[in-house]
């Protein structure tokens, strides 16, 4: 038997469990891995509490990295001993885990385990954002909302590389240090974001608004634009964004709004290689520093749900078996 988190039902943080759960194997196409450590993210919450809905009895997680233990047949360019990465994986709030090899890469040598757990979801996210949901230009100006969390501070640091300047919103002073580290011109608490962004622009607006806290923020991110602006709708950390007149778009100054989601922008092979490839040069030339903000032991996942939710971290949570 192997230890795994366990939810027998919805509810709070306190219905996860560590337990005992079946022996894996790596089946055709697939990863056995051994978990070195595991990334926290808030859909995780989402589906815990039942705000998703996912089959119980439940073990989270979709993103780990970790040893491979077996590989199974029909797989290619993975060994025994290898170090992998993936978000791509299910039940991953264990001590194994299995993972199609497809949706698993190689960690290049230098990188160590718990930067190669923490680096897939939010990494990834940051890096679509930054190429492919939008399309800032270098010298165009963009507001980053939660300059201070994992992605805020990976997309920042990403925007900035790019030629483009960003400014950001962040809650309290600790946070908004961070953000200023990772190299935003400006940060702003959210009370009067728009009109601030504004006045940072000349009364022109931001080309592009990124926003992961959904209702709290979107009516003044879609204020903060410039005309022809867009704004990207990537989370909803506050709740859901209610339905609104799509005529506030013209009225606006012809705005455009995108709800992506980053298994839109790994629709194969080749694009997931892209990605990751350049996280992990950026890593590895020093050009992109990655945050983590709390660690805990595996069997302590409840408390690392809890401090996810009182928004009582900065960058990534992880797990360690």
């Amino acid at each position: 038997m192997t230890r795994a988190i366990i939810a027998q039902t919805t509810g709070g943080p306190d219905v996860l469990q560590i337990g005992e759960a079946a022996e894996l194997a790596a089946g055709p196409g697939e990863l056995l891995v051994e978990t070195a450590a595991v990334g926290v993210n808030f859909i995780e919450t989402y589906q815990r509490s039942g705000i998703y809905a996912v089959p119980f009895p439940f073990t989270p997680g979709e993103e780990a990295a970790g040893r491979v233990l077996a590989v199974g047949t029909e797989v290619a360019g993975f060994t025994v001993g290898d170090l992998v990465t993936t978000t791509e994986a299910q039940a991953t709030y264990a001590e194994r885990f299995v993972v199609e090899a497809a949706r698993a890469v190689p960690v290049p040598a230098g990188i160590d385990a718990e930067t190669a757990a923490a680096i897939p979801l939010q990494g990834l996210t940051a890096h679509y954002l930054a190429t492919s949901a939008a399309h800032p230009q270098p010298g165009d100006t963009v507001l980053v909302h939660a300059g201070a969390g994992g992605v805020g501070l990976l997309l920042t640091q990403l925007l900035t590389a790019r030629g483009v300047r960003v400014i950001t919103t962040a809650s309290t002073p600790e946070k908004q240090e961070l953000s200023r580290g990772a190299g935003a011109a400006e940060v702003l608490p959210y009370a009067g974001f728009a009109d601030a962004v504004r006045d940072l622009t000349d009364g022109v607006g931001a080309a592009v608004v990124y926003d992961g806290v959904g209702k709290d923020t979107f009516d003044d991110s879609l204020r903060a634009l410039r005309v022809r602006g867009e704004l990207v709708l990537f989370g909803a950390a506050s709740g859901p964004v209610p339905p609104f007149d799509l005529q506030r778009l013209n009225s606006g100054g012809s705005l455009s709004v995108t709800r992506p989601s980053l298994g839109h922008f790994l629709q194969s092979p080749e694009e997931r290689a892209w990605r990751y490839g350049e996280l992990f040069a950026a890593i590895a030339a020093g050009q992109l520093h990655l945050r983590i903000g709390a660690r805990f032991p595996l069997a302590e996942a409840a408390a690392a749900h809890r401090a996810l939710e009182g928004r009582a971290t900065t960058g990534k949570v992880i797990l360690l078996p």
